[in-house]
This record gives structure tokens, C-alpha cells and sequence, in this order.
């Protein structure tokens, strides 16, 4: 069984944390935070636009939920990726073994970043004024995002592009079919009961 660690082995705790240099390093080092959040931030919020559109809800239903799921889940997922990343150093440093990431902030921030922008992208259509009919063009949007982010994860991993790509396309479009089923599924039954 492993000793705890008294406070003056913390002080001198090795470390195989490597801060990476330059924009490519960087972009491998949070590629973990930034698919994760990117990823989450589109399937979440077009699961919201799905839900309601499929429940027969208003455009500003979609806009308001759509609006605090985007800070709400945006924050919860950076935050849980801090407190996760904490949560391991601590284990580690348990162990008596050597520190492998030493700025956990940075990555709750990244995965909150991407979540926000790349969950805009769904919203978009529902912001134009006047622009009829949103499910369509908001769909077209979270689909070639996902596509995007999936692809580009390709940059910097050992991963084929169209491969990537399919991947988070394919489980976006199971999600967006979930969520769609559901709320018109909801909206069908409360109907019945409500007649």
C-alpha cells in the first residue's frame, strides 16, 4: 500500500508535464479539450433545437433554451474538465507518482471555449430575423460542424479526415434523431392527455 505523501515530497514533486510550443503543439495538447467541448457544444445544443422543433415549440423557445444551455453546460463541462484533471493529479500525487498536467484551468477553459463556439453554430439560423422556416439550415449547420470538427481532429491526430469526420456526423445525427423523437414523442403524448 502506497504512503501518503507529506507536504515536503509535494514541494519537490516531479513532473512529466510538458508545456507545449508553439500553435501546432498547442493545438495537439488540447486537442482532447477542444473535440470534447466542440463536440458536445453542437450535439447539446442541436439536441435542444431537435427536442423543441419535434415538440412543436416556438423559434424563441429555441433561442432562450438553446441560450442557457450554452452558458449553463458550456460552464459545467469546463468546470468538470478542471475538476477531473484535479481530480488525477491528486490520485497521481496519492501514488507517490510524478505530475502530468500542470495547468488544469487552461483546459476547463479550452473545453468551455469550444463548447460556446462551435455550440453557436446550430443557433445561428434561429438569429436572423425574419429567416421562416430554422430546423433546415440549423440542421445543414450542426451536420457540416460536426463534419468540421471531426475532420480537423485529423490535423494533429494519427486519424483519417473523412474517417474523423464521419464518426462525429454519424453520432450527431443518432443524437439529433433521439432528441427530435423525444420532444415529438412528449408533445404527442401531453396532447392526448390534455384531450
Amino acid at each position: 500500500m502506497t504512503e501518503p505523501v507529506s507536504g515536503t515530497q509535494r514541494s519537490r514533486r516531479p513532473s512529466t508535464h510538458v508545456a507545449p510550443d508553439g500553435l501546432y503543439e498547442t493545438a495537439q495538447h488540447y486537442v482532447g479539450d477542444l473535440v470534447y467541448g466542440a463536440n458536445d457544444g453542437i450535439l447539446t445544443t442541436f439536441a435542444v433545437v431537435a427536442g423543441v422543433t419535434g415538440g412543436a415549440l416556438s423559434s424563441t423557445t429555441v433561442i432562450v433554451v438553446g441560450m442557457a444551455n450554452l452558458a449553463a453546460d458550456g460552464l459545467s463541462m469546463g468546470v468538470g474538465n478542471y475538476l477531473g484533471i484535479r481530480a488525477r493529479e491528486s490520485a497521481l500525487e496519492r501514488q507517490g507518482r510524478p505530475q502530468e498536467e500542470a495547468q488544469p484551468a487552461r483546459h476547463g477553459l479550452a473545453t468551455f471555449l469550444a463548447f460556446v463556439v462551435a455550440g453557436s453554430v446550430p443557433l445561428a439560423p434561429y438569429l436572423v430575423p425574419g429567416a421562416g422556416d430554422e430546423f433546415i439550415p440549423a440542421a445543414c449547420l450542426a451536420f457540416g460542424a460536426l463534419f468540421a470538427v471531426g475532420a480537423a481532429r485529423s490535423l494533429v491526430t494519427a486519424s483519417r479526415w473523412w474517417s474523423s469526420g464521419l464518426e462525429m456526423l454519424g453520432l450527431g445525427v443518432l443524437v439529433a434523431v433521439v432528441a427530435y423523437a423525444t420532444g415529438a414523442g412528449i408533445a404527442l403524448f401531453l396532447e392526448g392527455g390534455a384531450g
